[in-house]
Protein backbone atom coordinates (compact mmCIF):
# COMPACT_ATOMS: atom_id res chain seq x y z
CA UNK A 1 0.00 0.00 0.00
CA UNK A 2 1.34 3.31 -0.79
CA UNK A 3 -0.27 6.94 -0.68
CA UNK A 4 -1.37 8.43 -3.51
CA UNK A 5 -1.16 12.66 -2.72
CA UNK A 6 -4.20 12.85 -5.70
CA UNK A 7 -6.13 10.70 -4.20
CA UNK A 8 -5.27 12.14 -0.73
CA UNK A 9 -5.93 15.82 -1.87
CA UNK A 10 -9.34 14.79 -3.15
CA UNK A 11 -10.51 12.84 0.04
CA UNK A 12 -9.82 15.89 2.30
CA UNK A 13 -11.22 18.12 0.03
CA UNK A 14 -14.27 16.45 -0.67
CA UNK A 15 -14.49 15.83 3.38
CA UNK A 16 -14.38 19.59 3.39
CA UNK A 17 -17.22 20.02 0.66
CA UNK A 18 -19.55 17.52 3.05
CA UNK A 19 -18.98 19.23 6.00
CA UNK A 20 -20.45 22.17 4.57
CA UNK A 21 -23.52 20.76 3.46
CA UNK A 22 -24.17 20.90 7.01
CA UNK A 23 -24.48 24.37 7.22
CA UNK A 24 -26.35 24.23 4.48
CA UNK A 25 -29.18 22.24 5.59
CA UNK A 26 -29.32 24.16 8.29
CA UNK A 27 -30.18 27.30 6.02
CA UNK A 28 -32.18 25.06 3.74
CA UNK A 29 -34.37 23.87 6.65
CA UNK A 30 -33.68 27.34 8.55
CA UNK A 31 -35.56 28.78 5.75
CA UNK A 32 -38.36 26.89 5.38
CA UNK A 33 -39.60 27.64 9.36
CA UNK A 34 -41.61 30.69 10.96
CA UNK A 35 -39.40 33.53 12.09
CA UNK A 36 -39.93 32.47 15.80
CA UNK A 37 -38.12 29.34 15.43
CA UNK A 38 -35.20 29.85 12.87
CA UNK A 39 -32.47 30.11 14.81
CA UNK A 40 -33.45 26.79 16.77
CA UNK A 41 -33.85 25.10 13.38
CA UNK A 42 -30.04 25.90 12.92
CA UNK A 43 -28.60 24.98 15.90
CA UNK A 44 -30.11 21.38 15.35
CA UNK A 45 -27.71 21.34 12.32
CA UNK A 46 -24.58 23.28 13.99
CA UNK A 47 -25.24 20.99 16.93
CA UNK A 48 -24.76 17.77 15.44
CA UNK A 49 -21.76 18.82 13.79
CA UNK A 50 -20.13 19.16 17.46
CA UNK A 51 -21.74 16.01 18.88
CA UNK A 52 -21.13 13.52 15.91
CA UNK A 53 -18.34 15.03 15.24
CA UNK A 54 -17.18 13.77 19.17
CA UNK A 55 -18.74 10.67 18.72
CA UNK A 56 -17.31 9.64 15.62
CA UNK A 57 -13.98 9.52 16.34
CA UNK A 58 -14.41 8.20 20.14
CA UNK A 59 -16.77 4.72 19.25
CA UNK A 60 -18.76 5.65 16.16
CA UNK A 61 -16.31 4.74 13.17
CA UNK A 62 -15.03 1.87 15.10
CA UNK A 63 -18.91 0.55 15.62
CA UNK A 64 -19.57 1.22 11.65
CA UNK A 65 -15.88 0.78 10.40
CA UNK A 66 -13.89 -2.14 12.95
CA UNK A 67 -13.83 -5.80 12.57
CA UNK A 68 -16.69 -7.45 11.84
CA UNK A 69 -19.15 -8.98 14.30
CA UNK A 70 -21.70 -11.41 12.83
CA UNK A 71 -22.09 -9.55 10.14
CA UNK A 72 -23.89 -6.97 11.82
CA UNK A 73 -21.71 -4.21 13.82
CA UNK A 74 -17.86 -3.53 14.02
CA UNK A 75 -15.48 -4.38 17.05
CA UNK A 76 -14.15 -1.29 19.17
CA UNK A 77 -10.65 -1.88 18.09
CA UNK A 78 -10.84 1.58 16.43
CA UNK A 79 -12.68 3.30 19.71
CA UNK A 80 -10.57 6.40 20.04
CA UNK A 81 -8.92 6.41 17.02
CA UNK A 82 -6.78 3.95 18.27
CA UNK A 83 -4.96 2.09 15.53
CA UNK A 84 -6.18 4.34 12.87
CA UNK A 85 -3.03 7.13 11.68
CA UNK A 86 -1.38 8.39 8.79
CA UNK A 87 -0.79 5.00 6.75
CA UNK A 88 -3.37 4.25 4.60
CA UNK A 89 -6.29 1.05 5.79
CA UNK A 90 -5.57 -2.30 4.63
CA UNK A 91 -8.98 -2.83 4.34
CA UNK A 92 -10.40 0.56 3.18
CA UNK A 93 -9.22 3.16 0.64
CA UNK A 94 -5.94 1.64 0.69
CA UNK A 95 -3.89 4.89 -1.53
CA UNK A 96 -4.80 7.25 1.43
CA UNK A 97 -4.25 7.82 4.59
CA UNK A 98 -6.76 5.87 7.47
CA UNK A 99 -7.29 9.12 9.44
CA UNK A 100 -8.48 10.64 5.53
CA UNK A 101 -11.09 8.02 4.89
CA UNK A 102 -12.31 7.90 8.68
CA UNK A 103 -12.59 11.97 8.79
CA UNK A 104 -14.65 11.37 5.31
CA UNK A 105 -17.20 8.98 6.57
CA UNK A 106 -17.49 10.91 9.72
CA UNK A 107 -18.99 13.84 7.49
CA UNK A 108 -21.82 11.62 6.38
CA UNK A 109 -22.90 10.76 10.11
CA UNK A 110 -23.20 14.38 10.78
CA UNK A 111 -25.18 15.81 8.23
CA UNK A 112 -27.10 11.92 8.14
CA UNK A 113 -28.21 12.94 11.90
CA UNK A 114 -28.87 16.54 10.50
CA UNK A 115 -31.03 15.55 8.03
CA UNK A 116 -33.70 13.89 10.70
CA UNK A 117 -34.26 17.47 12.66
CA UNK A 118 -35.86 18.68 9.80
CA UNK A 119 -39.04 16.59 10.59
CA UNK A 120 -39.41 17.68 14.36
CA UNK A 121 -38.85 21.13 14.08
CA UNK A 122 -40.77 23.95 15.87
CA UNK A 123 -41.48 21.67 18.81
CA UNK A 124 -38.52 19.64 20.03
CA UNK A 125 -36.71 19.81 23.07
CA UNK A 126 -33.14 21.04 22.50
CA UNK A 127 -32.16 18.84 25.04
CA UNK A 128 -34.29 15.62 24.45
CA UNK A 129 -32.65 16.28 20.51
CA UNK A 130 -28.81 15.71 21.21
CA UNK A 131 -29.89 12.59 23.74
CA UNK A 132 -31.88 11.27 21.03
CA UNK A 133 -29.05 12.42 18.80
CA UNK A 134 -26.38 10.21 20.39
CA UNK A 135 -28.40 7.38 20.94
CA UNK A 136 -29.43 7.15 17.04
CA UNK A 137 -26.14 7.42 15.75
CA UNK A 138 -24.53 4.58 18.24
CA UNK A 139 -27.70 2.30 17.60
CA UNK A 140 -29.20 3.07 13.96
CA UNK A 141 -26.52 4.66 12.33
CA UNK A 142 -23.20 2.93 12.93
CA UNK A 143 -25.39 -1.01 12.43
CA UNK A 144 -26.58 0.49 8.91
CA UNK A 145 -23.18 1.92 7.80
CA UNK A 146 -21.38 -1.33 9.13
CA UNK A 147 -24.20 -3.73 7.03
CA UNK A 148 -23.79 -1.69 3.72
CA UNK A 149 -20.09 -0.31 4.19
CA UNK A 150 -18.14 -2.26 6.95
CA UNK A 151 -15.83 -5.36 5.93
CA UNK A 152 -17.85 -8.12 6.14
CA UNK A 153 -21.65 -5.99 6.93
CA UNK A 154 -23.92 -8.08 5.63
CA UNK A 155 -25.58 -6.30 2.86
CA UNK A 156 -22.20 -5.87 1.31
CA UNK A 157 -21.82 -9.62 1.65
CA UNK A 158 -25.55 -10.06 0.03
CA UNK A 159 -24.22 -7.58 -2.98
CA UNK A 160 -26.53 -4.64 -2.05
CA UNK A 161 -25.02 -1.85 -3.61
CA UNK A 162 -24.45 1.71 -2.28
CA UNK A 163 -22.04 4.06 -3.71
CA UNK A 164 -22.53 7.08 -1.67
CA UNK A 165 -25.05 6.53 1.16
CA UNK A 166 -28.76 6.26 -0.66
CA UNK A 167 -29.42 3.66 2.07
CA UNK A 168 -27.11 4.57 4.72
CA UNK A 169 -27.56 8.26 4.77
CA UNK A 170 -30.92 9.05 3.38
CA UNK A 171 -32.96 5.73 3.79
CA UNK A 172 -31.94 5.95 7.07
CA UNK A 173 -32.86 10.34 7.78
CA UNK A 174 -36.02 9.70 5.89
CA UNK A 175 -37.32 6.61 7.49
CA UNK A 176 -36.27 7.93 11.19
CA UNK A 177 -37.91 11.42 11.00
CA UNK A 178 -41.23 9.78 10.09
CA UNK A 179 -41.08 7.41 13.05
CA UNK A 180 -39.32 9.96 15.24
CA UNK A 181 -42.01 12.66 14.08
CA UNK A 182 -44.90 10.32 14.90
CA UNK A 183 -43.76 10.02 18.22
CA UNK A 184 -43.37 13.62 18.51
CA UNK A 185 -46.86 14.45 16.98
CA UNK A 186 -47.69 17.66 15.12
CA UNK A 187 -47.15 21.17 15.81
CA UNK A 188 -49.71 23.20 17.59
CA UNK A 189 -52.29 24.62 14.93
CA UNK A 190 -51.25 22.40 11.99
CA UNK A 191 -54.22 20.48 11.68
CA UNK A 192 -56.60 23.73 12.45
CA UNK A 193 -54.95 25.17 9.43
CA UNK A 194 -52.70 27.76 11.09
CA UNK A 195 -50.37 28.85 8.72
CA UNK A 196 -46.84 27.59 8.73
CA UNK A 197 -45.41 29.37 5.68
CA UNK A 198 -41.26 29.53 5.23
CA UNK A 199 -40.14 32.80 6.75
CA UNK A 200 -37.31 33.36 4.19
CA UNK A 201 -37.41 31.72 0.29
CA UNK A 202 -33.71 33.02 -0.27
CA UNK A 203 -32.36 31.29 2.59
CA UNK A 204 -33.94 27.86 1.28
CA UNK A 205 -32.06 28.60 -1.78
CA UNK A 206 -28.72 29.49 -0.57
CA UNK A 207 -28.93 26.04 1.33
CA UNK A 208 -30.02 23.86 -1.14
CA UNK A 209 -27.29 26.07 -3.77
CA UNK A 210 -24.24 24.61 -0.90
CA UNK A 211 -26.16 21.42 -0.68
CA UNK A 212 -25.76 20.84 -4.72
CA UNK A 213 -22.54 22.15 -4.50
CA UNK A 214 -21.42 19.83 -1.40
CA UNK A 215 -22.83 17.08 -2.69
CA UNK A 216 -20.27 16.29 -5.34
CA UNK A 217 -18.01 15.70 -2.49
CA UNK A 218 -20.58 13.33 -1.36
CA UNK A 219 -20.61 11.32 -4.39
CA UNK A 220 -17.55 11.97 -5.95
CA UNK A 221 -15.55 11.72 -3.18
CA UNK A 222 -17.15 8.19 -2.86
CA UNK A 223 -14.93 6.91 -5.46
CA UNK A 224 -12.06 7.14 -3.02
CA UNK A 225 -9.72 8.47 -5.28
CA UNK A 226 -9.44 11.10 -7.79
CA UNK A 227 -9.47 9.28 -11.01
CA UNK A 228 -12.08 8.53 -13.85
CA UNK A 229 -14.77 6.87 -11.62
CA UNK A 230 -14.60 9.89 -9.56
CA UNK A 231 -15.50 12.46 -12.82
CA UNK A 232 -18.18 10.05 -14.18
CA UNK A 233 -19.88 10.36 -10.31
CA UNK A 234 -19.90 13.77 -10.38
CA UNK A 235 -21.44 14.30 -13.46
CA UNK A 236 -24.20 12.34 -12.79
CA UNK A 237 -24.89 14.10 -9.62
CA UNK A 238 -25.44 17.33 -11.49
CA UNK A 239 -27.57 15.71 -14.24
CA UNK A 240 -29.69 13.97 -11.45
CA UNK A 241 -30.06 17.40 -9.38
CA UNK A 242 -30.77 18.87 -12.99
CA UNK A 243 -32.94 16.71 -14.32
CA UNK A 244 -35.13 16.86 -11.07
CA UNK A 245 -35.04 20.81 -10.76
CA UNK A 246 -36.45 21.10 -13.67
CA UNK A 247 -38.84 18.20 -13.77
CA UNK A 248 -40.29 19.47 -9.99
CA UNK A 249 -40.70 23.34 -11.59
CA UNK A 250 -42.63 21.73 -14.46
CA UNK A 251 -44.99 19.87 -12.13
CA UNK A 252 -45.29 23.10 -9.97
CA UNK A 253 -46.36 24.43 -12.81
CA UNK A 254 -49.04 22.25 -13.90
CA UNK A 255 -50.68 22.18 -10.80
CA UNK A 256 -50.32 26.15 -9.81
CA UNK A 257 -46.89 28.39 -10.77
CA UNK A 258 -43.60 27.11 -10.69
CA UNK A 259 -41.90 28.10 -7.33
CA UNK A 260 -38.33 28.82 -5.91
CA UNK A 261 -39.18 26.53 -3.04
CA UNK A 262 -40.58 23.68 -5.28
CA UNK A 263 -37.30 23.67 -7.30
CA UNK A 264 -35.09 23.75 -5.00
CA UNK A 265 -36.51 21.14 -3.21
CA UNK A 266 -36.67 18.86 -6.49
CA UNK A 267 -32.71 19.73 -6.84
CA UNK A 268 -32.52 18.25 -3.25
CA UNK A 269 -34.51 15.22 -4.50
CA UNK A 270 -32.32 14.45 -7.60
CA UNK A 271 -29.10 14.73 -5.34
CA UNK A 272 -30.80 12.05 -3.09
CA UNK A 273 -31.46 9.69 -5.21
CA UNK A 274 -28.74 9.36 -7.53
CA UNK A 275 -26.21 9.19 -4.33
CA UNK A 276 -26.92 5.12 -4.12
CA UNK A 277 -26.08 4.87 -8.08
CA UNK A 278 -23.34 7.96 -8.66
CA UNK A 279 -20.58 5.20 -9.17
CA UNK A 280 -22.28 2.34 -10.85
CA UNK A 281 -24.43 4.37 -13.33
CA UNK A 282 -23.43 6.15 -16.56
CA UNK A 283 -23.89 10.00 -16.64
CA UNK A 284 -26.63 9.76 -18.69
CA UNK A 285 -28.60 7.84 -16.53
CA UNK A 286 -28.51 10.61 -13.84
CA UNK A 287 -31.37 12.02 -16.08
CA UNK A 288 -34.34 9.24 -15.77
CA UNK A 289 -33.17 8.89 -11.92
CA UNK A 290 -33.31 12.52 -11.18
CA UNK A 291 -36.86 12.80 -13.01
CA UNK A 292 -37.98 9.73 -11.65
CA UNK A 293 -37.39 11.28 -7.95
CA UNK A 294 -39.07 14.81 -9.13
CA UNK A 295 -41.87 12.73 -9.56
CA UNK A 296 -41.90 10.47 -6.55
CA UNK A 297 -41.04 12.71 -3.82
CA UNK A 298 -43.53 14.97 -5.14
CA UNK A 299 -46.55 12.88 -4.87
CA UNK A 300 -45.07 11.35 -1.82
CA UNK A 301 -44.80 14.95 -0.34
CA UNK A 302 -48.93 15.14 -1.93
CA UNK A 303 -49.87 11.99 0.34
CA UNK A 304 -48.40 13.28 3.46
CA UNK A 305 -49.98 16.59 3.27
CA UNK A 306 -53.31 14.62 2.61
CA UNK A 307 -52.68 13.04 5.31
CA UNK A 308 -52.21 15.43 7.82
CA UNK A 309 -48.96 13.76 9.30
CA UNK A 310 -46.72 16.67 10.83
CA UNK A 311 -43.34 15.67 9.21
CA UNK A 312 -42.59 18.92 8.95
CA UNK A 313 -40.16 19.65 6.18
CA UNK A 314 -40.51 16.54 4.52
CA UNK A 315 -37.33 14.75 5.07
CA UNK A 316 -39.48 11.57 4.52
CA UNK A 317 -40.79 12.59 1.06
CA UNK A 318 -37.64 13.85 0.41
CA UNK A 319 -34.76 11.98 1.49
CA UNK A 320 -36.68 8.47 2.53
CA UNK A 321 -38.50 8.21 -0.83
CA UNK A 322 -35.96 9.72 -2.74
CA UNK A 323 -33.37 7.60 -1.65
CA UNK A 324 -35.28 4.66 -1.87
CA UNK A 325 -36.00 5.54 -5.81
CA UNK A 326 -32.67 5.73 -6.08
CA UNK A 327 -31.57 2.37 -4.60
CA UNK A 328 -34.09 0.49 -6.71
CA UNK A 329 -32.54 2.45 -9.96
CA UNK A 330 -29.91 1.34 -8.95
CA UNK A 331 -30.77 -2.28 -9.49
CA UNK A 332 -32.17 -1.15 -12.58
CA UNK A 333 -29.47 0.87 -14.00
CA UNK A 334 -26.12 -0.40 -12.69
CA UNK A 335 -23.47 -1.18 -15.62
CA UNK A 336 -20.10 -3.16 -14.39
CA UNK A 337 -18.72 -1.27 -17.71
CA UNK A 338 -18.76 1.92 -15.14
CA UNK A 339 -17.30 0.53 -12.21
CA UNK A 340 -16.01 -3.50 -11.93
CA UNK A 341 -16.59 -3.27 -8.48
CA UNK A 342 -20.45 -3.14 -8.81
CA UNK A 343 -22.91 -5.04 -10.93
CA UNK A 344 -24.74 -5.04 -13.90
CA UNK A 345 -28.52 -4.23 -12.93
CA UNK A 346 -31.65 -4.96 -14.73
CA UNK A 347 -31.14 -3.49 -17.78
CA UNK A 348 -28.11 -5.13 -18.56
CA UNK A 349 -29.83 -8.66 -17.75
CA UNK A 350 -29.31 -8.97 -14.10
CA UNK A 351 -32.62 -9.10 -12.74
CA UNK A 352 -31.31 -10.62 -9.07
CA UNK A 353 -29.33 -7.10 -8.46
CA UNK A 354 -32.50 -5.50 -8.55
CA UNK A 355 -34.06 -8.03 -5.66
CA UNK A 356 -30.63 -7.04 -3.93
CA UNK A 357 -31.81 -3.47 -3.77
CA UNK A 358 -34.89 -3.77 -3.10
CA UNK A 359 -34.11 -6.47 -0.24
CA UNK A 360 -31.68 -3.87 1.21
CA UNK A 361 -34.33 -1.39 0.72
CA UNK A 362 -36.82 -3.50 3.19
CA UNK A 363 -33.84 -3.92 5.96
CA UNK A 364 -33.12 -0.59 6.15
CA UNK A 365 -36.63 0.54 6.11
CA UNK A 366 -38.23 -1.96 9.16
CA UNK A 367 -34.97 -1.61 11.12
CA UNK A 368 -34.59 2.29 11.00
CA UNK A 369 -38.23 2.63 11.33
CA UNK A 370 -38.59 0.44 14.24
CA UNK A 371 -35.27 1.07 16.39
CA UNK A 372 -36.22 5.15 15.82
CA UNK A 373 -39.60 4.47 17.67
CA UNK A 374 -37.84 2.52 20.17
CA UNK A 375 -35.45 5.22 21.06
CA UNK A 376 -37.52 8.25 20.68
CA UNK A 377 -40.13 6.48 23.29
CA UNK A 378 -37.08 5.83 25.63
CA UNK A 379 -36.10 9.76 25.20
CA UNK A 380 -39.97 10.65 25.71
CA UNK A 381 -40.55 8.63 28.95
CA UNK A 382 -37.12 10.16 30.49
CA UNK A 383 -36.64 13.48 29.27
CA UNK A 384 -39.96 14.01 27.92
CA UNK A 385 -39.45 14.93 23.80
CA UNK A 386 -41.74 18.21 23.64
CA UNK A 387 -41.18 21.97 24.76
CA UNK A 388 -44.40 23.38 26.80
CA UNK A 389 -47.64 24.74 24.82
CA UNK A 390 -46.45 28.24 25.64
CA UNK A 391 -42.82 27.72 24.75
CA UNK A 392 -44.26 26.75 21.13
CA UNK A 393 -46.48 29.72 21.25
CA UNK A 394 -43.40 31.86 21.81
CA UNK A 395 -41.02 30.27 19.41
CA UNK A 396 -38.20 28.23 19.94
CA UNK A 397 -35.48 30.76 19.46
CA UNK A 398 -36.47 32.69 22.68
CA UNK A 399 -37.88 29.95 24.51
CA UNK A 400 -34.55 27.07 24.29
CA UNK A 401 -31.91 29.70 23.37
CA UNK A 402 -32.79 32.85 24.51
CA UNK A 403 -32.35 34.50 20.69
CA UNK A 404 -33.56 36.31 18.26
CA UNK A 405 -32.61 35.17 14.03
CA UNK A 406 -33.02 39.02 13.49
CA UNK A 407 -32.39 40.95 16.64
CA UNK A 408 -29.68 38.98 18.59
CA UNK A 409 -29.63 37.64 22.75
CA UNK A 410 -31.87 39.06 25.11
CA UNK A 411 -30.58 40.74 27.97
Amino acid sequence: MSISSGDTAWILISSALVMLMTPGVALFYGGMVRRKNVLSTLMMSFAALGLVGLLWILYGYSLSFGPDIGGLLGRLDFIGLRGVGQEPSPVYASTVPHLAFMVFQGMFAIITVALITGAVVERIKFSSLLLFSALWLTFVYAPVAHWVWGDGGWLAELGALDFAGGTVVHICAGVSALALALVLGPRKGFRDGQPMEPHNIPMVMLGAGLLWFGWFGFNAGSALTSGGLAASAFVATNASAAAAAFTWMVLDWIYRRPTMLGTATGAVAGLVAITPAAGFVSPMMGIPIGMGAAVVCYYCMLFRMRRQIDESLDVWAVHGMGGTWGAIATGVFASVAVNSAGANGLLMGNVLQLGKQMAGVAAVWLFAFGATWVLAKLVEVTLGVRVSGMEETVGLDIAQHGERAYGGALR
